[in-house]
């Protein structure tokens, strides 16, 4: 059986990111500093999920961690 992600929260994260810049969201959900990780997923079958910004501006990172379209919010929480 899979370990299955924890939901951070159920809603999405609006953060600012920064054109060129590479971010690094938590697919675990254990991270303290959400949406971002912090190595807390070390030792599970989870890793984090890099990406770089397009240009800068607000994304709206998943917060529950069931996206389809991860790191992005898809708005799968709202069925949670």
């Amino acid at each position: 059986m899979s370990e299955e992600a924890v939901i951070a929260q159920k809603a999405p994260y609006a953060v600012d990111v920064e054109e060129g810049k590479t971010y690094y969201w938590c697919a675990c959900g254990k991270s303290a500093t959400q949406p971002f990780c912090d190595g807390k997923h070390k030792g599970s079958g989870f890793a984090p999920v890099a990406f770089v910004a397009a240009k800068t501006e607000t994304v709206y990172l998943c917060g529950c961690k069931h996206s389809e379209n991860k790191p992005y919010c898809d708005g799968k929480h709202k069925n949670l």
